[in-house]
Protein backbone atom coordinates (compact mmCIF):
# COMPACT_ATOMS: atom_id res chain seq x y z
CA UNK A 1 0.00 0.00 0.00
CA UNK A 2 2.89 2.38 0.68
CA UNK A 3 3.66 2.46 -3.04
CA UNK A 4 0.48 4.55 -3.45
CA UNK A 5 2.19 7.42 -1.65
CA UNK A 6 4.83 8.04 -4.36
CA UNK A 7 7.54 8.57 -1.74
CA UNK A 8 11.01 7.05 -1.87
CA UNK A 9 12.74 5.61 1.22
CA UNK A 10 14.92 8.74 1.25
CA UNK A 11 11.82 10.94 1.43
CA UNK A 12 10.46 9.28 4.56
CA UNK A 13 13.24 10.31 6.97
CA UNK A 14 12.84 14.11 6.64
CA UNK A 15 9.05 13.76 6.59
CA UNK A 16 8.98 11.67 9.77
CA UNK A 17 11.46 14.00 11.52
CA UNK A 18 9.41 17.04 10.50
CA UNK A 19 6.18 15.53 11.83
CA UNK A 20 7.86 14.47 15.08
CA UNK A 21 9.31 17.97 15.60
CA UNK A 22 5.98 19.61 14.74
CA UNK A 23 4.07 17.63 17.34
CA UNK A 24 6.73 18.11 19.99
CA UNK A 25 6.02 21.82 19.52
CA UNK A 26 2.26 21.16 19.54
CA UNK A 27 2.62 19.22 22.78
CA UNK A 28 4.25 22.26 24.38
CA UNK A 29 2.62 25.28 22.70
CA UNK A 30 -0.70 23.87 21.47
CA UNK A 31 -0.22 25.12 17.90
CA UNK A 32 2.42 25.57 15.20
CA UNK A 33 2.52 22.22 13.40
CA UNK A 34 2.37 23.75 9.91
CA UNK A 35 4.99 26.36 10.81
CA UNK A 36 7.44 23.60 11.73
CA UNK A 37 6.52 20.79 9.35
CA UNK A 38 5.30 22.85 6.37
CA UNK A 39 8.70 24.14 5.18
CA UNK A 40 9.99 20.53 5.07
CA UNK A 41 6.89 18.84 3.65
CA UNK A 42 6.58 21.38 0.84
CA UNK A 43 9.66 19.82 -0.77
CA UNK A 44 7.67 16.59 -1.24
CA UNK A 45 4.07 17.69 -1.84
CA UNK A 46 2.05 20.85 -2.66
CA UNK A 47 0.70 23.09 0.09
CA UNK A 48 -2.87 22.20 -0.97
CA UNK A 49 -2.04 18.64 0.16
CA UNK A 50 0.06 19.50 3.23
CA UNK A 51 -2.61 21.53 5.02
CA UNK A 52 -5.40 18.90 4.77
CA UNK A 53 -2.87 16.28 5.94
CA UNK A 54 -1.90 18.31 9.00
CA UNK A 55 -5.56 19.12 9.72
CA UNK A 56 -6.26 15.39 10.04
CA UNK A 57 -3.37 14.95 12.46
CA UNK A 58 -4.17 18.16 14.35
CA UNK A 59 -7.76 17.00 14.77
CA UNK A 60 -6.61 13.94 16.73
CA UNK A 61 -3.92 15.84 18.67
CA UNK A 62 -6.10 18.83 19.59
CA UNK A 63 -8.90 16.79 21.14
CA UNK A 64 -6.32 14.79 23.08
CA UNK A 65 -5.01 18.05 24.55
CA UNK A 66 -8.49 19.41 25.28
CA UNK A 67 -9.96 16.52 27.27
CA UNK A 68 -7.83 16.91 30.44
CA UNK A 69 -8.35 20.71 30.64
CA UNK A 70 -11.93 21.20 29.43
CA UNK A 71 -13.15 22.52 32.81
CA UNK A 72 -10.87 25.57 32.51
CA UNK A 73 -12.34 26.68 29.16
CA UNK A 74 -13.80 30.23 29.26
CA UNK A 75 -16.92 29.75 27.16
CA UNK A 76 -17.61 33.48 26.71
CA UNK A 77 -14.31 34.03 24.90
CA UNK A 78 -14.74 30.81 22.94
CA UNK A 79 -18.21 31.84 21.69
CA UNK A 80 -16.93 35.32 20.83
CA UNK A 81 -14.14 33.98 18.61
CA UNK A 82 -15.84 30.98 16.98
CA UNK A 83 -18.12 32.75 14.42
CA UNK A 84 -15.25 34.94 13.18
CA UNK A 85 -12.93 31.94 13.02
CA UNK A 86 -15.47 30.01 10.92
CA UNK A 87 -15.70 32.88 8.40
CA UNK A 88 -11.91 33.08 8.17
CA UNK A 89 -11.60 29.29 7.72
CA UNK A 90 -14.10 29.31 4.85
CA UNK A 91 -12.19 32.07 3.05
CA UNK A 92 -8.87 30.32 3.68
CA UNK A 93 -10.04 26.98 2.23
CA UNK A 94 -11.33 28.76 -0.89
CA UNK A 95 -7.98 30.53 -1.37
CA UNK A 96 -6.00 27.36 -0.71
CA UNK A 97 -7.82 25.31 -3.33
CA UNK A 98 -7.77 27.99 -6.05
CA UNK A 99 -4.50 29.96 -5.79
CA UNK A 100 -1.44 28.95 -7.80
CA UNK A 101 1.07 26.76 -5.93
CA UNK A 102 4.06 29.07 -6.58
CA UNK A 103 2.14 32.00 -5.11
CA UNK A 104 1.22 29.91 -2.08
CA UNK A 105 4.91 29.04 -1.66
CA UNK A 106 5.82 32.73 -1.48
CA UNK A 107 2.89 33.57 0.78
CA UNK A 108 3.77 30.76 3.18
CA UNK A 109 7.41 31.91 3.27
CA UNK A 110 6.36 35.49 4.03
CA UNK A 111 3.84 34.35 6.64
CA UNK A 112 6.29 32.05 8.42
CA UNK A 113 9.04 34.71 8.39
CA UNK A 114 6.69 37.44 9.66
CA UNK A 115 5.47 35.19 12.47
CA UNK A 116 9.03 34.33 13.52
CA UNK A 117 10.19 37.97 13.41
CA UNK A 118 7.18 38.97 15.50
CA UNK A 119 7.85 36.23 18.03
CA UNK A 120 11.52 37.20 18.39
CA UNK A 121 11.17 40.99 18.26
CA UNK A 122 8.02 41.72 20.24
CA UNK A 123 8.66 40.88 23.87
CA UNK A 124 5.88 43.00 25.35
CA UNK A 125 2.37 41.79 24.57
CA UNK A 126 -0.77 43.93 24.95
CA UNK A 127 -1.78 44.17 28.61
CA UNK A 128 -5.52 44.18 27.89
CA UNK A 129 -7.57 43.96 24.71
CA UNK A 130 -11.21 44.84 24.09
CA UNK A 131 -13.54 42.00 23.25
CA UNK A 132 -14.03 43.68 19.85
CA UNK A 133 -10.57 42.42 18.90
CA UNK A 134 -12.15 38.97 18.62
CA UNK A 135 -13.43 40.00 15.16
CA UNK A 136 -10.06 40.63 13.43
CA UNK A 137 -8.14 38.08 15.52
CA UNK A 138 -10.72 35.34 14.98
CA UNK A 139 -11.19 36.04 11.27
CA UNK A 140 -7.50 36.36 10.40
CA UNK A 141 -6.65 33.42 12.67
CA UNK A 142 -9.21 31.28 10.83
CA UNK A 143 -7.92 32.50 7.46
CA UNK A 144 -4.29 31.72 8.34
CA UNK A 145 -5.32 28.44 9.92
CA UNK A 146 -6.99 27.20 6.74
CA UNK A 147 -4.48 28.74 4.32
CA UNK A 148 -1.21 28.05 6.14
CA UNK A 149 -2.24 25.56 8.83
CA UNK A 150 -1.55 27.84 11.78
CA UNK A 151 -3.52 30.77 13.12
CA UNK A 152 -3.06 29.64 16.71
CA UNK A 153 -0.53 32.33 17.59
CA UNK A 154 -3.19 35.03 16.96
CA UNK A 155 -5.59 33.27 19.32
CA UNK A 156 -2.78 33.05 21.88
CA UNK A 157 -2.08 36.80 21.66
CA UNK A 158 -5.78 37.63 22.05
CA UNK A 159 -6.50 35.22 24.91
CA UNK A 160 -3.32 36.15 26.80
CA UNK A 161 -4.47 39.78 26.74
CA UNK A 162 -8.00 38.88 27.86
CA UNK A 163 -7.50 36.21 30.54
CA UNK A 164 -5.27 36.45 33.60
CA UNK A 165 -5.16 32.76 34.56
CA UNK A 166 -2.68 30.80 32.45
CA UNK A 167 -4.63 27.55 32.74
CA UNK A 168 -7.71 29.28 31.30
CA UNK A 169 -5.67 30.66 28.39
CA UNK A 170 -4.28 27.22 27.52
CA UNK A 171 -7.62 25.42 27.93
CA UNK A 172 -9.58 27.99 25.90
CA UNK A 173 -6.96 27.94 23.17
CA UNK A 174 -7.06 24.13 23.06
CA UNK A 175 -10.84 24.29 22.68
CA UNK A 176 -10.53 26.90 19.94
CA UNK A 177 -7.90 24.89 18.05
CA UNK A 178 -10.13 21.81 18.37
CA UNK A 179 -13.07 23.71 16.88
CA UNK A 180 -10.84 25.19 14.18
CA UNK A 181 -9.60 21.77 13.08
CA UNK A 182 -13.19 20.46 13.06
CA UNK A 183 -14.33 23.37 10.85
CA UNK A 184 -11.38 22.96 8.46
CA UNK A 185 -11.83 19.18 8.38
CA UNK A 186 -15.51 19.60 7.46
CA UNK A 187 -14.72 22.15 4.74
CA UNK A 188 -12.04 19.94 3.19
CA UNK A 189 -14.44 16.99 3.38
CA UNK A 190 -17.16 18.96 1.59
CA UNK A 191 -14.63 20.09 -1.04
CA UNK A 192 -13.79 16.44 -1.73
CA UNK A 193 -10.14 16.72 -0.65
CA UNK A 194 -10.32 13.53 1.42
CA UNK A 195 -11.56 11.49 -1.53
CA UNK A 196 -7.82 11.04 -2.15
CA UNK A 197 -7.17 7.72 -0.40
CA UNK A 198 -3.39 8.17 -0.60
CA UNK A 199 -3.72 11.28 1.60
CA UNK A 200 -5.67 9.31 4.20
CA UNK A 201 -3.10 6.51 4.03
CA UNK A 202 -0.25 8.96 4.56
CA UNK A 203 -2.03 10.44 7.60
CA UNK A 204 -2.49 6.93 9.03
CA UNK A 205 1.22 6.18 8.52
CA UNK A 206 2.19 9.39 10.33
CA UNK A 207 -0.13 8.92 13.34
CA UNK A 208 2.40 6.89 15.42
CA UNK A 209 5.06 9.58 14.89
CA UNK A 210 2.53 12.25 15.86
CA UNK A 211 1.76 10.47 19.15
CA UNK A 212 5.49 10.10 19.89
CA UNK A 213 5.96 13.83 19.26
CA UNK A 214 3.06 14.75 21.55
CA UNK A 215 4.41 12.49 24.28
CA UNK A 216 7.91 14.00 23.96
CA UNK A 217 6.48 17.53 24.00
CA UNK A 218 4.60 16.90 27.22
CA UNK A 219 7.71 15.37 28.78
CA UNK A 220 9.80 18.37 27.76
CA UNK A 221 7.42 20.75 29.48
CA UNK A 222 8.59 19.21 32.76
CA UNK A 223 12.28 19.92 32.02
CA UNK A 224 12.28 23.07 29.91
CA UNK A 225 10.21 26.22 30.15
CA UNK A 226 7.64 26.56 27.41
CA UNK A 227 8.89 30.07 26.60
CA UNK A 228 12.52 28.97 26.14
CA UNK A 229 11.62 26.05 23.92
CA UNK A 230 9.19 28.02 21.75
CA UNK A 231 11.82 30.75 21.31
CA UNK A 232 14.32 28.17 20.06
CA UNK A 233 11.75 26.77 17.65
CA UNK A 234 10.94 30.31 16.46
CA UNK A 235 14.54 30.72 15.30
CA UNK A 236 14.23 27.50 13.34
CA UNK A 237 10.92 28.67 11.87
CA UNK A 238 12.57 31.94 10.79
CA UNK A 239 15.30 30.01 8.96
CA UNK A 240 12.64 27.85 7.28
CA UNK A 241 10.62 30.87 6.17
CA UNK A 242 13.65 32.57 4.64
CA UNK A 243 14.53 29.32 2.86
CA UNK A 244 11.03 29.19 1.33
CA UNK A 245 11.29 32.78 0.10
CA UNK A 246 14.73 32.01 -1.33
CA UNK A 247 13.35 28.94 -3.10
CA UNK A 248 10.57 31.01 -4.68
CA UNK A 249 12.97 33.74 -5.84
CA UNK A 250 15.40 31.22 -7.31
CA UNK A 251 12.46 29.63 -8.96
Amino acid sequence: MLTQLSLTPYDWLPILLAIAAAYIVFGIAGFGTALVAGPVLIHFMPLSRIIPLLVLLDFVAAFGNLLPSRRDVVRGELLRLLPCMAVGCTLGVAFLLHLKSDLLLLLMGLFVTAYAVYGLAVKVRPAKLSGLWAVPMGTVGGLFGALFGSGGFLYAIYLSARLEIKEQVRATQSALISCSTLVRLSLFLIAGVYADTSLLLLAACLLPVMFIGLWAGRRLTLKLSREAFVRLVTWLVLASGLALIGRYLSG
